[in-house]
């Protein structure tokens, strides 16, 4: 399952083969035909979506997530140093499975796989171990789409501020997973990406220097010509 950022480039959206490929079909089928789970958090009931067509990534089976309070915080501690992530209360059930990968392992030793450097779109996205792109945590998450976020002057699209931290999915209705993107400098976007935490100054300025390397052969979309690696995740 190829979990992407949609790149908006003037007033055209990629195709295949362009820097943002659609998602193929048998993936996006496996996330509205998998048998449906409702696990109850503290503040909502989630219907968390096993995908057995799509196993965990790197056979990292972590279970789906259970009920509990989410934390203030997740870091990532990867080989550049701290980013902490403030979680939102807006999107408990997003918040509550990114707690739960963090505190699983599921992130341990993950690479940061694309890097974006475009006037339309500044990201850096992590969450699958494989580095492939299309590797997730054997289930999916309900969508909680912002609806506070600024139109952008391209009809449809909202800016999601520098700081700001999101899921990343397949372009489907109810298609995120582990996959999210760290946003360095004010990105253009369809307003379908859940917002579940913001970033502090310490943790932009290490997300600086990695975006300050660019991408791997000089390109707007690809790997980190730097290798960003996610050591360990903890939540608090």
């Amino acid at each position: 399952m190829s979990v992407r950022v949609v790149m908006a480039v003037a007033l055209l959206a990629c195709a295949a083969g362009c820097d943002a490929p659609t998602p193929d079909s048998a993936a996006a089928s496996a996330a509205t035909t998998a048998t449906t789970t409702t696990v109850a958090t503290t503040s909502a009931s989630c219907d968390y979506r096993p995908t057995p067509e799509d196993p965990p990534a790197d056979g990292r089976d972590v279970g789906l997530p259970s009920g509990v309070a989410a934390p203030d915080v997740v870091i990532l501690l990867t080989n550049h140093g701290e980013i902490t992530m403030a979680m939102s209360r807006a999107t408990p059930c997003t918040t509550a499975s990114i707690s739960h990968l963090a505190t699983s392992g599921f992130y341990t030793g993950s690479p940061c796989h694309r890097m974006t450097k475009a006037e339309t779109l500044s990201v850096l996205q992590c969450g699958d171990p494989t580095g492939t792109g299309s590797g997730g945590p054997g289930y999916t998450l309900p969508d909680e789409n912002p609806t506070d976020l600024k139109p952008a002057s391209t009809a449809g699209y909202v800016t999601y501020p520098r700081g700001t931290v999101a899921m990343a999915n397949t372009g489907e209705p109810h298609s995120g997973g582990s996959q999210f993107f760290l946003v360095y400098a004010d990105s253009t976007l369809p307003p379908t990406y859940a917002v579940f935490a913001t970033l502090d100054e310490a943790s932009l300025a290490v997300l600086d220097k990695i975006a300050e390397g660019g991408v791997a052969g000089g390109g707007r979309d690809g790997a980190p010509a730097v290798a960003v690696t996610i050591e360990k995740a903890l939540a608090a």
